[in-house]
């Protein structure tokens, strides 16, 4: 079955650029921006990540942790995240079993070619772990203010008492 808002978002454990382990069952309590990613140094994904850094203040204000993924490995991670001073941190999903939990990974084309590859795909998951959110189609230079947009609107749709 697909994932849909209202479903539980499926736990992980990777590692960051830095080594650092990150789970998602550890981020309870936290609303978390998951966003998946092809490949660390192309122009989409550069937009889309210097995107959230800009905006990366007032997802701060708003409590929400955001999390890059995609295959790259570690060292592709560290030189993007320093060329760029993203603030936030890029997990290493080498074998793509996250991006397939999360329905991100699968057959792409490009120029005429078939692969397999992670798509640009968003979660925005609530502080209960449930999918608030699910960007299927996303234009990167725009991302990252969409999802803030959308973090307000489900902020006044739900007050926090």
């Amino acid at each position: 079955m697909p994932l849909n808002p209202g479903d539980l978002a499926p736990d992980f454990t990777l590692q960051d650029g830095d080594g650092n382990t990150v789970s998602l069952s550890s981020l309870k309590g936290q609303r978390v921006v998951l966003y998946f990613y092809p490949r660390d140094n192309t122009p989409g994904c550069t937009k889309e990540a210097c995107g959230f850094r800009d905006r990366y203040p007032d997802l701060q204000a708003q409590h929400v942790t955001v999390l890059g993924v995609s295959t790259d490995d570690a060292k592709a991670h560290t030189k993007f995240t320093t060329k760029y001073d993203l603030p936030f941190p890029l997990l290493c999903d080498g074998d793509a079993a996250v991006a397939t939990a999360y329905e991100s990974y699968g057959l792409k084309k490009f120029m005429g070619k078939e692969y397999m590859g992670v798509m640009r795909h968003t979660f925005i998951i609530g502080a209960d772990g449930v999918i608030e959110k699910i960007y299927r189609k996303v234009k990167p230079a725009e991302h990252a203010d969409q999802v803030l947009a959308d973090l307000a609107e489900l902020d006044s749709a739900n007050p926090i008492a």
